[in-house]
């Protein structure tokens, strides 16, 4: 059987289940390109971050920053632009540029947990359907039916239930896995500023030393 024949016996609600798939595989492509974009070799970049600031180089990290163009440089650069200013000012230029930062890396993970959750509710809804059309056609028939009558039911039933499952199993593994990297990245992004003040209010202690 071709797969288009086995699409067809699922009925019409295949239809959203497949929308489901094909919005499902466009996600976690776009997700794997971005995120792989933004991540960045967190140790080398704080040995450079900690080398440019013990030399007051302030404008050279700052270009560093802009030349990387990720999220953790982004919000180092927004806490280096406060530089001159108190401990609590510099924590909340990070913390600013992180509120927009992580929408970004948290991006289309609702809509994958949302198909992980209604793929498996389509096929039970398609297994329904299905069985529903058969019970109709034993009701029409009196109950004096043969397999091959039935047969268009049963297959609504179980293709709907299988392809719901094929969707869903799929998106859960990718939100867990993108949650994962992002989690990942804001680590690095906490890291990264903590580092930066630490760095930068030691200088300062020692200038009016």
């Amino acid at each position: 059987m071709s797969l288009w024949n086995f699409v067809i016996k699922g009925g019409l609600i295949m239809i959203p289940i497949i929308l489901a798939g094909v919005l499902t595989l466009g996600i976690i492509i776009e997700r794997l390109l971005s995120l792989r974009n933004a991540e960045i070799d967190n140790e080398k970049f704080l040995r450079e971050i900690e080398e440019r600031l013990k030399r007051r180089k302030i404008k050279e990290l700052l270009e560093l920053c802009s030349e990387k163009d990720k999220p953790v440089p982004r919000i180092i650069k927004a806490g280096l632009l406060k530089s001159d200013r108190s401990r609590e000012e510099i924590k909340e230029a990070i913390d600013d540029a992180a509120s927009h930062e992580i929408p970004n890396l948290e991006k289309y993970l609702g809509i994958l947990a949302t198909i992980a959750t209604i793929s498996p509710l389509l096929g039970l809804l398609g297994t329904v359907t299905g069985l529903i059309k058969a019970f109709m056609v034993i009701e029409a028939r009196s109950g004096l039916v043969n397999p091959g009558e039935l047969a268009g039911g049963i297959w609504e039933a179980l293709v709907t239930t299988v392809a719901g499952l094929i969707v869903a199993i799929p998106a859960y593994l990718a939100y867990n896995y993108f949650v994962s990297r992002v989690n990942g990245i804001i680590l690095q992004m906490e890291k990264s500023a903590t580092k930066l003040i630490e760095i930068l209010f030691l200088l300062k202690s020692e200038e009016e030393e």
